[in-house]
């Protein structure tokens, strides 16, 4: 599966950016997908989460719970992050993930996601 993520840049403080993350070749196997965020010095922090068939559950880092948005389209090869009241300590580079099946106590730890976007910054200024 491969991952490309985009629509980062910069905000300002209470603003919104939406993120997008298409995933190409065999992305069947993607039945998880996510995000993830890194600042400098820091270790990759869970975002949030989708499962990509059946209902589409949704799962958020308490961080972002009612700011934070995870979607998927029809096709079910891209995920939307619908950012909104953006803050400052929002600020880091965006990377979206994926897994073929993650247990549920698992789902915002990074290694257990296979496969990874590049990266998308988002800065967000006050």
């Amino acid at each position: 599966v491969q991952l490309q993520a985009s629509g980062g840049g910069l905000a300002q403080a209470g603003a919104s950016l939406r993120l997008s993350c298409a995933a190409s070749g065999q992305t069947f196997s993607a039945g998880f997908m996510g995000w993830f965020r890194q600042s400098p010095g820091e270790e990759r922090e869970f975002v949030a989460a989708i499962t990509r068939w059946s209902v589409g559950s949704t799962f958020y880092a308490d961080s972002v719970k009612g700011r934070f948005t995870i979607s998927t389209d029809k096709s079910k090869n891209t995920i939307f992050l619908q950012m909104n009241d953006l803050k400052r300590e929002d600020t880091a580079v965006y990377y979206c993930a994926a897994s073929s099946r993650i247990i549920s106590s698992q789902i915002g730890v990074p290694s257990s996601y296979g496969h990874w976007g590049q990266g998308t910054q988002v800065t967000v200024s006050s």
